[in-house]
């Protein structure tokens, strides 16, 4: 039995992997066919590349505005976020302060209600209440970027706690001998420790950004528009052109795949980060 653990265990990951990947192998199928051979006979097997599918991307500026704008947006958004939530959380677990187990709740539940209980307030906030002459925030970049804020930094402040706690606090004090002030301690001591942490915390962020749609579809019109809702516009009312739809999907998986490839050797390291402590 033993012996057939190993192959048992390789055999199951290959399976879920297969499982996990089909879905982008298949939209790359439907990328690199042409309209007549879509609505054909079904095929796992792409027998010619039909390039001008992605092309057609490319070359449309309108579509490179998405890209700028969603990469703008989901970037300054891990920033902010991932500097705020260490600030919080390094205040909320070295201070003695009252009820901090409270604001810990208090910040997750504005995880909990559906984003879609949060539209109307939100579309009347931006047209109507953040107005300063002719300037909204209403489909401007720094508007999705500090909405999105609200709703990361929460969870970004929950992934950061096990992180800070597990870093011991003789550190600190040991720092204060020295001499160190507040900021020193939490740039040269905490921060350096947490970084594991901080390279989680900031691709999570930056995933939940570039793919949110609900509120970029709905606070956008021209200018701050991102590639999530730029799919959208591949159905128009005389069908749906599916093979420049799943190009531009297929695009769009190219910056988070760069993006996660620059930090990989963190991940592992920053989810098991406090895990187990001495």
């Amino acid at each position: 039995m033993k012996r057939d653990r190993p192959a048992l265990s390789l055999a199951f990951w290959v399976f879920s992997s297969l499982i996990t990947l089909f879905p982008i192998y298949w939209m790359f199928v439907v990328s690199a066919k042409s309209r007549v051979e879509l609505f054909g006979a079904p095929s796992f097997i792409i027998k010619s590349f039909f390039s001008e599918n992605y092309w057609a991307t490319i070359t449309n500026t309108t579509y490179q505005g998405f890209m700028f704008n969603s990469i703008v947006i989901a970037t300054s958004n891990a920033l902010l976020v991932t500097t705020l939530s260490l600030f919080a959380t390094y205040a909320l677990s070295r201070y003695p302060l009252v009820g901090k187990e409270n604001v810990f709740f208090w910040t997750i539940t504005n995880r909990m209600a559906p984003p879609a209980a949060f539209l109307l307030p939100l579309f009347l906030l931006y047209t109507q209440v953040f107005v300063v002459g002719d300037w909204k925030m209403f489909d401007t970049r720094i508007g999705l970027i500090l909405l999105y804020c609200v709703f990361n930094l929460p969870f970004a402040i929950w992934t950061m706690r096990g992180v800070i706690d597990a870093i011991p606090h003789e550190l600190d004090e040991a720092a204060y001998v020295d001499g160190a002030k507040t900021w020193q301690v939490l740039f040269h001591v905490i921060t350096p420790l947490a970084r594991p942490g901080l390279a989680v915390t900031a691709i999570l962020t930056w995933v939940f950004a570039w793919n949110e749609y609900l509120f970029a579809a709905t606070l956008t019109s021209v200018h701050a528009r991102t590639i999530t809702t730029g799919l959208a516009e591949f159905v128009t009312v005389t069908g749906t052109n599916w093979g420049q739809m799943a190009a531009t999907a297929m695009l769009t998986l190219i910056p988070a795949v760069l993006f996660l490839a620059l930090v990989q050797k963190h991940i592992v390291a920053g989810l098991t980060f406090g895990a187990v402590k001495g």
